[in-house]
């Protein structure tokens, strides 16, 4: 087995990890196998970095020989004890099981039970489609970052150089193979920028100024929105811009922009307790039995769930399911719902952080 170690001069990473934890309590974690299954394919490499005396280092675990498996896993998790918190890239699905399987067969003790774990992957994947990218694979993530590697193979193709390299111990294959993982964990290092989606969605944002905007479209209609100026819980390492349900969202840096259509219009409120209701064909609304029963019964028919309601002008904003009560629609069977902007909501800035919280996570769910 062979150690090997390097430091990373000058090296800064633009997102807080201090938010996780002490920086020399992280621990990024990543693996190298010559298959899937851990039963039936060799663990060669384990790198992992680490905060220390102010610098980012790399240290890598290299099995010379397929016998070298206990020695990683030894060295390894003695070393990452004291340790708290592990960072890795999909490890949750492979790299950290992996490992525990290999611990099992070799009658190793060791497990993850007290670390806590990000998953970069799954903390990431689920906003793709807001970020505009194909897929979450850690490549494809390096790129939306412009991050440049040296490592030209994939882990699939170094399987038959690793094969080779036990065989021959070529100082050029092992280049290649401890290249590939460097690049890996440092490219880890590089996307930890892109956990600043994850806190836009998950975190806190607040509306430093919310205003009333009139515009007119593309069809010559005079429209208006609510435009709020947002204030992001981390800076964003990329400029981003996305419609979703005619609301529309851009970002840059710690500061966001969030466009709402406002609606200025007649909309009814339905009642759920029908039964209790009279329908008033005449006026086109509900009223309840208690003061309908004094109406004369030709003015008057049980009310329906479609015509159970009540009509009333105002302005209105938009939301996907309930953000605030009571909620308005255009008509029964329409799935768009609206809530009323009163003129005590307009003073209530902490209600409209709460609306363009409500809204981000409304928009990166509709994709």
């Amino acid at each position: 087995m062979r150690t090997i170690n390097q430091t990373l001069e000058n090296f800064t990473i633009q997102y807080p990890l201090e938010r996780i934890a002490p920086l020399e309590k992280l621990l990024l974690v990543d693996i190298e196998t010559t298959g899937f299954t851990a039963k039936s394919s060799s663990l060669y490499l384990i790198g992992a970095a680490y905060f220390y005396t102010g610098c980012w280092h790399i240290k890598q675990w290299f099995a010379e020989h397929y016998q070298d498996e206990k020695a990683l896993l030894t060295d390894f998790f003695s070393f990452a004890a004291d340790f708290t918190h592990l960072i890795h890239f999909n490890g949750n699905n492979f790299d950290l099981p992996y490992l525990l399987q290999k611990c099992e067969m070799h009658n190793l003790p060791y497990n993850f039970d007290k670390f806590e774990g990000i998953d970069i992957y799954k903390r990431i994947s689920p906003y793709k489609f807001f970020l505009h990218t194909p897929n979450c694979k850690q490549r494809t993530l390096e790129e939306l970052l412009c991050v440049e590697r040296e490592d030209t193979y994939n882990g699939g193709e170094l399987i038959g150089i690793y094969h080779d390299y036990v065989k021959n111990h070529d100082d050029k294959s092992c280049r290649f193979l401890l290249l590939h993982n460097s690049d890996d964990i440092r490219g880890m290092l590089q996307i930890l920028p892109l956990l600043a989606f994850y806190d836009l969605f998950n975190g806190t944002v607040k509306a430093k100024k919310v205003q009333s905007n009139h515009f007119v479209d593309y069809h010559g209609h005079e429209k208006q929105e609510l435009l709020m100026k947002l204030e992001l819980p981390t800076p964003l390492p990329l400029t981003i811009s996305n419609l979703s349900n005619s609301c529309y969202f851009s970002g840059e840096a710690s500061e966001g922009i969030l466009k709402v259509p406002v609606y200025e219009e007649e909309m009814k409120y339905f009642y759920s307790n029908y039964k209790d209701y009279y329908y008033l064909p005449e006026e086109d609304m509900a009223l309840h039995k208690s003061v309908a029963s004094f109406v004369d019964k030709a003015h008057r028919a049980q009310a329906s769930a479609a015509n159970c309601y009540t009509r009333k002008f105002s302005t209105y904003l938009p939301q996907w399911d309930i953000f605030m009560e009571p909620f308005f629609k255009r008509n029964y069977k329409s799935k768009e719902l609206f809530f009323e902007l009163t003129d005590e909501m307009k003073k209530d800035r902490k209600l409209f952080s709460r609306y363009a919280q409500y809204l981000l996570e409304r928009m990166a769910k509709t994709y």
